[in-house]
């Protein structure tokens, strides 16, 4: 396989419009979540999507509302949606809500950028949290001007697992003691909190771009 083909995919479950669902939202709104983790992911790999797929577990009801939640997501990061396709789910119905977005894409060549300081952007936030918080979220949209601009070098998403987990992988060190004004162990959900790596010339225009929301990661 070519080494620059990046598949990269994210799922959803118990959220949703169904009775049963634990946390209540539209399957637009949904799939534009579970796009957006994907998407990142992309991006982190310093990759472009050309294809998505939907796997649909909701029914062939929630299809077209999928598809509008990712088309939402392109939309607001400024750039071409790419081609969609996927499956539906129609032999067996659910009593929950289930969907993943998957995205094959090709790594850019790699273009040589000098060494910068991590922050994160954004809060973490999961289920409800999401939905009444909108604003704390990191927005995906100034996540694109800033990589477009090289304000910042890279962009890493935060997972279930939390800050300190995400900031362990990128810097390879799993020992490494990180403080921040943030809970580094909560989940972030839909990574509604990302790392960034920026050269520090660049501070000011970050600070300018991404506003209180940019916060300092401090190692020991």
């Amino acid at each position: 396989m070519d080494d620059n083909i990046i598949v990269t995919t994210d799922n959803s479950g118990g959220i949703g419009e169904k009775e049963q669902d634990i946390v209540s939202a539209t399957d637009r709104l949904t799939a534009y979540y579970s796009a957006r983790v994907t998407l990142l992911e992309q991006w982190a790999a310093r990759a472009e999507p050309f294809t998505t797929l939907i796997h649909n577990f909701s029914g062939h009801a929630s299809w077209a509302k999928y598809v509008q939640g990712v088309e939402d997501l392109f939309q607001e990061a400024g750039v071409p949606c790419p081609q969609i396709s996927g499956s539906t789910e129609t032999n067996m119905e659910l009593v929950q809500s289930a969907i993943a977005v998957t995205m094959i894409g090709k790594r850019e060549e790699r273009v040589s950028m000098p060494d910068g300081q991590w922050f994160t952007y954004g809060t973490p936030l999961v289920g409800e949290e999401v939905l009444a918080n909108a604003d704390e979220v990191a927005s995906i949209r100034r996540i694109r001007q800033a990589l477009d601009h090289q304000i910042i070098n890279r962009v890493w998403p935060v997972g279930s697992q939390g800050i300190l987990y995400e900031v362990r992988r990128v810097m390879n060190d799993d020992d490494l003691k990180v403080e921040s004004e943030l809970d580094i162990r909560k989940t972030a959900g839909p990574s509604t909190v990302v790392l960034v790596e920026l050269p520090l010339e660049k501070r000011v225009a970050a600070e300018k771009l991404f506003g209180n929301l940019l916060r300092e990661i401090d190692f020991e």
